[in-house]
């Protein structure tokens, strides 16, 4: 039996980002990691990077982790683009609650504008017409995630750590875990497999939400900013069958991503009409968007709790066990931000925010 200070089991970009600050810590660490690295959740997202307002936990958790992102920003393996968030209000009754959003963000330490329609057009030349304006984020940032999973892992074994790569864990043992191929690993274990979080913690409720994206050929410079529209929160927090939410992001590739939907469906299948849904949604903000030529269509899973919040701490009932998982569609945003609150609960630390909010503890009261 291998002795560790930390198992680590998962390897998207959340348990990546918690093996790399505990091995930076000094802890010999194991990294266990069935598939490719920021091969699951990770590998499905946006990659947006973007502060939430609509819940209070959401808002400091993303705040948190933002701020850590940015020593990553002149990274290669990142691609940090810092094209801004812009956030579109059809009407003026959504144009109304821009000054709220502004003022929680700005509590946050996030400077954010309001922009009329003259500045909206100005800035996004190919938005439908007849939109009411919208508010702008400027220092918000889209990454690419795979390859940041994949070097703070290699960041990690060069430090103190080992990587089970093609090995999965099968149960949890006593003070460890027990591999697929007879290893066991002794030590702490963290447990942040995302989707997959029942199978060792079947007590923690978790759902995988299915969501599409859609990716185009290079159209550079046809859109500039990550565009959301201000009801994206809606369809991101409620619980409908099916939801789809405009959500449009320029890569630095010069292709340009296409978001976004979420439902409840454990098929990997590609779902045409929630694609139709999605982009007829996606072409009532970008009309010339339908004449551009799509590439690639996929599917991802993200881990969803039943509050919308991540499990990051001490499992209760379970002597060293933790969880850092429960994302949903913020697991990028948040991967710094969690990592640093769930080591510092390691090490018996008082984290950066409050880490109440987030604690497994409440899914079993």
């Amino acid at each position: 039996m291998s002795a560790f200070d930390l198992i680590v089991v998962g390897a998207g970009i959340v348990g990546a980002a918690c093996a790399d600050l505990a091995a930076a810590e000094g802890l010999h660490v194991a990294i266990v990691e069935p598939g490719p690295v920021g091969g699951g959740a990770t590998a499905a997202s946006m990659g947006h990077l973007v502060v939430m307002d609509d819940d209070p936990a959401e808002l400091a958790l993303s705040r948190y982790s933002q701020q850590l992102w940015e020593a990553y920003a002149d990274l290669p393996e990142a691609e940090f683009s810092r094209c801004g968030t812009l956030w579109i209000a059809r009407d003026e009754h959504e144009r109304a609650g821009i000054a709220a959003k502004i003022a929680r963000l700005a509590q946050a330490g996030v400077f954010a504008e309001a922009i009329d329609a003259n500045a909206l057009y100005e800035l996004e030349p190919e938005l439908a017409p007849g939109l009411a304006g919208g508010m702008l984020v400027a220092e918000e940032a889209v990454v690419y995630p795979p390859r940041v999973a994949e070097f703070l892992v290699k960041r990690a074994t060069a430090r103190n750590a080992r990587l089970y790569l093609g090995r999965r864990a099968q149960r949890l043992v006593a003070e460890g875990v027990a591999l697929d191929d007879g290893t066991r690993l002794s030590g702490p274990v963290l447990v942040a497999t995302g989707c997959a979080v029942p199978e060792l913690l079947p007590m923690l409720p978790m759902r995988a939400r299915k969501g599409h994206l859609v990716i185009t050929e290079r159209y550079p410079a046809f859109v500039r900013h990550q565009l959301l529209e201000l009801g994206y929160a809606d369809s991101a927090h409620g619980n409908a069958p099916v939801s789809v939410a405009f959500n449009v992001q320029p890569r630095p590739t010069g292709q340009v991503l296409i978001g976004s939907s979420r439902e409840f469906d454990d098929s990997r299948d590609i779902s045409m009409s929630t694609v139709r849904t999605m982009l007829s949604r996606a072409f009532a903000f970008l009309p010339r968007l339908r004449y551009l030529q799509a590439l690639r269509i996929w599917t991802g899973f993200r881990p969803t709790t039943p509050d919308g919040r991540p499990y990051l701490g001490a499992v209760p009932g379970l002597r060293n066990v933790w969880v850092a998982a429960g994302h949903e569609g913020l697991g990028v945003t948040t991967a710094f931000g969690s990592a640093g609150l769930l080591i510092d609960q390691l090490f018996g630390r008082r984290p950066a925010i409050d880490p109440a909010p987030y604690l497994p503890l409440r899914a079993l009261a």
